[in-house]
Parts: C-alpha cells; sequence; structure tokens
C-alpha cells in the first residue's frame, strides 16, 4: 500500500548508465532513521587483522553496521547533516566511500585511524591505543569506568566483582534492579545463562538487545538479586569488542546515569558526573546527537518481544492500520516514556527516554518529540495524549498552540499498540493489565478486559476494586497493598477471612495496621483501583517474598522468579458481575493463597497464583469473545512483561481456539503507549474526515 505523500510512481524515461543523486526529504521520510547496528562479520575481521589498515581502530564501520541515528543530526542522511561532517575523509576513505563496488559506497560514518575519531581516557591523559590500555588496566584491577558507548556513556566493571558492582548500585542509586552484563562472545553467554535457540539468536540480532534469559547462577546474584534471569548482550561497537577481547571476561555495562536521570550523552557531563566517582573515563571526539539506550528483549512464545525499544531498533518506521490525515505528534505516558510521531501509513516511535519524574527527563522527552519532527520535516497538526491530566507528556502536549489535542485512553492504547504492529482487524478483544492507568470514568484503572477497534472500545470486564492505602506510598510498599485487599475488599464483593487475614498483619508494626485500617475505613488518601500490577505486588507480599520496592516491578518479578518451574493447580478465583462489568474478585484467591502457604512452598503457591491469572482471565477472554463475535484477542500493559502469565495465557487463549498477540517490535507496557495513541488518533481522524 503506497504511503500518500512520501512515495510517487516514476514519470518519464530512466536515464542512462548509474548515478548517485542528492536525497530529497521526502525519500527520507519513507526511509526513516536508520537504526544504530552492531559490528558485522565483515568489519570484525578487519578490526582484529593487524595488515589491515583499520586494525584495532574503535570506529571502524560499513555500510551494513555503524553508528546511524545517534550520529543523525538532520535528514537526508548523508554525512554532512551527521556528527561525522566534522571529520575530513582521507583520500583512501574517500575512495572507498565513492566506490559502488566497494562495502563502504556511501557508508556515512567511514573513518579510519587518520581522518576519524579518537579514543581519550580521563580528558587527555592518554590518546588511541594508550587510552583504550588504561581503561582495560583500570577494570582489570577491579576498577569502575565511565565508557562513551553508541548511544549515551555506560558504566563498566568486572561482572564478577562483588565490590565494583556495589559502587555502580551506589552510584545509581539503584540498589537491587538487575544489571546488563556484556560477554565477550555466545560461548560466554551459553555459561552464564540457559539459551534456546531462539534467544541466541535475538542475542546475535544486529540491533544486540539486551536479552533476558534464565541464569546458570555462574556470575554473583548481586547482579540481580531476587531474580532467577539475567540480562545479556553482545558487544555491538568496535570499541565494545577491543575491550571485551583485552579483558576477556563478563562486564557490567550499564547506562550511567545518576537516580532518576536519563542517561549521559555529553562529555563534560559525564566528566563532571563520573570524573571523581568512577576510576576513569573513557570518551571519544564524535559527539552522540541522540540518547538510545540498550534495548532489552526477551523470548515468549517461541518469539521475540522487546520490552524497551531503543538502540538498535528504534526509530525505524512502524506501519499505522488506518493513515494519518494530519501530520501527528503522541506524547507517551508518564514511565518509561517513548513518543512517536505519525505520517500518513507511517509511525516513528522514538526511543526510550526514561521516567518523566525529573527536570532532566522532561527535558530530554521535549528534546526527542522536537528532534523527532524536525527529522521527519513534520510539523504536527494533532497531538494525542493520555487522559491523565497530572502526566507532564500530557500538560506539554495540551499546552502547545495552534494544535489540535486527542485524549486516548491508557488502556485502550495498550492493546491498540498491540493490534496496530499484527495489523489485526477490528474489532478485537483487548486485554489490559498494569500497575496504574486514567480510566474514562477518571478512576484509576490496571485490570481491564474490552471489546475494542482503533478508535474506541466498550470495557466487559474489570478487576475489582481495592484501597491504596497512602496512594503512592502503596506502590513502593506492596505490604500496604496487600492490607488493602485483605482489609478493604469491595462493597458487595467477597471479604477475606479476618481469622487468615491475621496472621499475615502479624509480621506488621500494629501501628501501621492500625493507620492503614483508619485511612481504609475513613476514605482517606486511599483511592480504590482496579490493577492487576498491584494484585500481583500484593501476592508477592502475602507470600513473604517483597514488603518494599526499590525500582517499579520488583514484587512481581520476586513472585515470577519464585514460580520459576513449579506448577500447580490454579487457586480457587470467582467472577460476578456488577453495574453491567464481568468483576474477577481476587478475595476467594487470596484467602486461598495465604491458606496454601501454610502448608506448601512458597514457591508452588506462586505457580498456583500464576495459574489462577491465567485460568480466570481466559474465561473474561471467552465472555468478551462471545459477546464481541470475534476471537482476536491482544494483550498489552506492563504486567505482560512477566514471561509466566504472557507465555501460559497465549497458550490457553491458543487451546480455546483463539487469535491471541502480544507485542513483539512494540513493547507491551508503556514503551509502546505512543505508537497505540498514534493509531488511535488517526482511525478517529479518519471517521471525521480529517477534521
Amino acid at each position: 500500500m503506497r504511503t500518500p505523500g512520501l512515495t510517487a510512481p516514476l514519470t518519464g524515461r530512466p536515464r542512462p548508465g548509474f548515478t548517485i543523486t542528492p536525497s530529497t526529504a521526502a525519500e527520507s521520510l519513507a526511509a526513516g532513521i536508520p537504526p544504530d547496528l552492531a559490528t558485522c562479520d565483515d568489519c570484525l575481521l578487519e578490526l582484529f587483522d593487524p595488515a589491515d589498515r583499520r586494525y584495532r581502530y574503535p570506529f571502524l564501520n560499513c555500510a551494513s553496521c555503524g553508528p546511524r541515528a545517534s550520529v543523525i543530526e538532520g535528514l537526508p542522511y548523508d554525512r554532512e547533516r551527521t556528527a561525522m561532517r566534522r571529520f575530513i575523509m582521507c583520500d583512501e576513505c574517500r575512495a572507498e566511500y565513492e566506490d559502488p563496488g566497494d562495502r563502504r559506497f556511501h557508508a556515512e560514518p567511514i573513518a579510519c585511524p587518520r581522518c576519524g575519531p579518537r579514543l581519550d581516557w580521563n580528558g587527555g591523559a592518554s590518546y588511541g591505543d594508550s587510552a583504550l590500555a588504561d581503561a582495560v588496566r583500570t577494570v582489570a584491577n577491579g576498577g569502575l569506568i565511565a565508557l562513551k558507548g553508541i548511544g549515551g556513556y555506560q558504566l563498566v566493571c568486572d561482572a564478577a566483582d562483588e565490590a565494583a558492582i556495589a559502587r555502580i548500585r551506589l552510584l545509581k542509586g539503584r540498589p537491587a534492579k538487575a544489571l546488563a552484563v556484556m560477554v565477550p562472545d555466545l560461548g560466554d553467554a551459553l555459561a552464564a545463562a540457559v539459551l534456546d535457540d531462539a534467544e541466541q539468536r535475538l542475542l546475535l540480532e544486529a540491533g544486540r538487545p539486551i536479552v533476558l534469559a534464565a541464569s546458570r547462577r555462574t556470575l554473583p546474584d548481586a547482579l540481580a538479586p531476587g531474580s532467577d534471569r539475567i540480562g545479556l548482550l553482545l558487544p555491538n561497537s568496535p570499541l565494545h569488542h577491543l575491550l571485551l577481547g583485552a579483558l576477556d571476561r563478563p562486564l557490567v555495562a550499564t547506562s550511567a546515569n545518576l537516580p532518576g536521570e536519563p542517561t549521559i550523552t555529553a562529555d563534560a557531563e559525564a566528566a563532571a558526573v563520573f570524573g571523581r566517582r568512577a576510576d576513569g573515563v573513557l570518551a571519544h571526539d564524535r559527539p552522540i546527537t541522540a540518547r538510545y539506550d540498550d534495548s532489552v528483549a526477551q523470548v515468549v512464545d517461541g518469539r521475540p518481544r522487546l520490552l524497551r525499544r531503543a538502540r538498535g531498533y528504534a526509530p525505524a518506521p512502524l506501519a499505522l492500520p488506518e493513515p494519518a490525515a494530519v501530520p501527528l505528534l503522541a506524547g507517551g505516558a508518564q514511565r518509561k516514556h517513548t513518543c512517536a510521531v505519525a505520517v500518513g501509513h507511517q509511525a516513528v516511535l522514538g526511543p526510550h527516554t526514561g521516567d518523566l519524574e525529573s527536570a532532566a527527563a522532561f527535558e530530554a522527552f521535549t528534546r526527542m518529540t522536537a528532534d523527532l519532527g524536525r527529522l521527519y520535516g513534520v510539523e504536527p497538526a494533532a497531538a494525542a495524549h493520555d487522559l491523565h491530566p497530572d502526566y507532564a507528556s500530557t500538560r506539554h502536549l495540551v499546552s502547545l498552540e495552534g494544535v489540535g489535542h486527542i485524549g486516548v485512553q491508557h488502556h485502550h492504547a495498550h492493546v491498540v499498540a498491540c493490534a496496530a504492529e499484527h495489523g489485526v482487524p477490528a474489532p478485537f478483544i483487548g486485554v489490559a493489565y498494569d500497575g496504574l492507568g486514567y480510566g474514562a470514568d477518571g478512576g484509576l484503572w490496571g485490570g481491564e478486559v474490552m471489546v475494542a477497534d482503533y478508535a474506541g472500545f466498550e470495557r466487559t470486564a474489570r478487576i475489582a476494586l481495592a484501597p491504596m492505602p497512602g496512594g503512592e506510598r502503596a506502590v513502593l510498599r506492596p505490604a500496604r497493598m496487600a492490607m488493602g485487599y485483605l482489609l478493604g475488599s469491595e462493597p458487595g464483593l467477597d471479604a477475606v477471612d479476618p481469622g487468615i487475614a491475621r496472621a499475615f498483619l502479624r509480621r506488621f508494626d500494629p501501628w501501621e495496621v492500625a493507620v492503614v485500617r483508619r485511612m481504609i475505613e475513613h476514605d482517606l488518601n486511599s483511592p480504590r483501583i482496579s490493577s492487576a500490577g498491584r494484585l500481583f505486588d500484593a501476592a508477592a507480599s502475602l507470600l513473604g517474598l517483597c514488603d518494599d520496592i526499590t525500582f517499579e516491578g520488583e514484587a512481581a518479578m520476586r513472585l515470577e522468579a519464585a514460580a520459576a518451574d513449579r506448577w500447580g493447580r490454579p487457586l480457587p478465583w470467582r467472577i460476578t458481575g456488577k453495574d453491567g462489568l464481568l468483576v474477577l474478585d481476587p478475595a476467594v484467591t487470596l484467602q486461598a493463597l495465604l491458606a496454601a502457604a501454610r502448608t506448601e512452598p512458597i514457591g508452588t503457591v506462586a505457580a498456583r497464583f500464576h495459574a489462577t491469572m491465567v485460568e480466570a482471565t481466559a474465561e473474561l477472554v471467552r465472555s468478551a469473545a462471545a459477546r464481541a463475535g470475534t476471537r482476536r484477542v491482544c494483550l498489552g500493559g506492563g504486567v505482560f512483561a512477566n514471561r509466566r502469565l504472557s507465555q501460559d495465557l497465549l497458550a490457553v487463549l491458543r487451546d480455546d481456539g483463539c487469535e491471541p498477540y502480544l507485542g513483539e517490535r512494540v513493547p507491551p507496557g508503556d514503551g509502546g503507549i505512543a505508537y497505540g495513541q498514534a493509531a488511535v488518533a488517526a482511525a478517529r481522524l479518519a471517521r471525521k474526515g480529517g477534521a
């Protein structure tokens, strides 16, 4: 299908011979910004060939690999509009660049030791190979360095050195969240994790994502405390290959940022922040024009699924089911933020920029929206935003003048993102399971089943409401969420037996329990929410796995890790009706969970809880499917980062005769919201004739 405004039929007679003509903006829009790609095999051979003129050169690349999106300053994509324009090609590089038979023909970042970027250590203490040798020596001796990667700085240390790991955690304010481990080659990856064929292929993709896989426990538990999985990636640049080749060991390679801040890309900032906190800074003089964190992926149901879409994948364009009648800007959500622009049949989903909770993160967001619009020549006529009035992304888009505003419900955007990626015909059933999102009724949703198309939806089922004592405090303390479920069941639904609840409550300070009880009884700062994410948090606390979290999703991660490869029959569950909706009432399940935990291993009970959620969700889907006359089911929301839940639910739905879908190139969580918003806005504008 031709994209209006992006391509045109050929006219006139072709000229004889072969020529390269200047790029045009229209052609660039159709092609999109190419993602950064890992070093190809041909370049890798040159890198380690003493006879090659690019031997051990950290910035070699060709037309098939190297930096792209992270060095582009403008479109069309030509060298003079990249960060490489300041490096004048030597005669040999120029000859390769202009030779149609050379694999570096029009490779815009082409460089060599004579004319390209060079390494420096600690602001000029040493350069080139000497700089690399200083960095290698520092890491080998147990040190911590900041390294300028493709799309941002990274913190690097020996992955077997627990003291160095502790330093990184202290520096990043990241006491428990998993740290990515870069391994020299696939053999080292297999030594660190159990990898099936699909996971090995994913590791080797040109995008070189961090791949989550079952850990063999050969590396310290401090890398991913409380998890049975480890995040591995292979070297993605010549510099990484040289570093790993010299050290010949797994390395921690995590984004270099302070708590709540985006990854650092500027040299001066890296020197100021890490000059004294790290043991050295390995930088270079090629500027990073756009921030690109490492992408994160896992294999579910035999298919690769992105959980964070960044380096190597963004900003490759995605198709829209219905063309955007006018240029669109989509602002995304608040956490795991991405934004998007859309023109015609294409949407461009920008890279992960983090959580919009600091001035630096907000600045990164506004810069990305401006850069995407500038690079693609898109002057948005309409902006799609979340309904939550306090999201920074919503406030920013609503403040834009001369632009139409289209509010898109959070969970509708989740399931539409999945449907749009897979080109699912409407109508379809949507299952949206996440932490929290602003509901169409002004409430807080997060456990929803709906019948949807690309423009709208009808909610058919939800998880029962539970109080969230202390609001955001209950997100950080799953124990409070558990108390909310035990002490504040939704009016008209079952309540947990007080005798069974009492044993759990005795674990905590009586004063805290009394305060929470009073908050719930008097409806003080205890908003009632429908949330699958908070239900998983509560279950983790009830089983003693996690009462407080240090990062979003930690409680659910520990619950999934406890279940591991254990199996068990589902716990009792109950679906009732209320206000025209089916309601999954978790009280009977949580009561059975507490009772089972007295006599069964905690891991078995955790597995039974997962099985319960799969079985009950499938029943809600069956009801919605019968009502809507469709068997297409789209899963969306951050809870579907849970591999156990996703894989089992896909299998059960398929056994039921459904056609289930889960995001692959688009993350199921908030990182895919902007794409869903763009698809919804395009569909609504199409129904209004583009007005």
